[in-house]
């Protein structure tokens, strides 16, 4: 079992950064890829970032890509999303997930998360 918490969220102006944090529970975090994603109101939750158990592999959407760096601490079970240059479409509740099965990160998905944190909302003003 993996509990997992996000904190982190808040409301910026758009331009401005937050850096999400999700702490996790349990002694086996470093045998879990690690994913960010979001659900804007009225639309599908998204995968945002993906990062491998070791953390040297990431994978970002497009719609995020090079504004937006995730990283991971194994000792620490911690795993961050640096969110820079932010834009009101970035608005949206982000869930940090864990996956125990995932090899590719690029083929993430939200049905196939084996844990989910609660959200932190993130609103980015105009």
């Amino acid at each position: 079992q993996v509990q997992l918490v996000e904190s982190g969220g808040g409301l910026v102006q758009a331009g401005g950064s937050l850096r999400l944090s999700c702490a996790a529970s349990g002694r086996t975090f470093n045998t879990f890829a690690m994913g960010w994603f979001r659900q804007a109101p009225g639309k599908e939750r998204e995968l945002v970032a993906a990062i491998s158990r070791s953390g040297e592999t990431t994978y970002y959407a497009d719609s995020v890509k090079g504004r937006f760096t995730s990283s991971r601490n194994n000792v620490k079970n911690m795993v961050y999303l640096q969110m820079n240059s932010l834009k009101p479409e970035d608005t949206a509740v982000y869930y940090c997930a864990a996956d125990a099965h995932i090899l590719i990160m690029r083929l993430m998905t939200p049905g196939g998360m084996d844990y989910w944190g609660k959200g932190t909302l993130v609103t980015v003003s105009s």
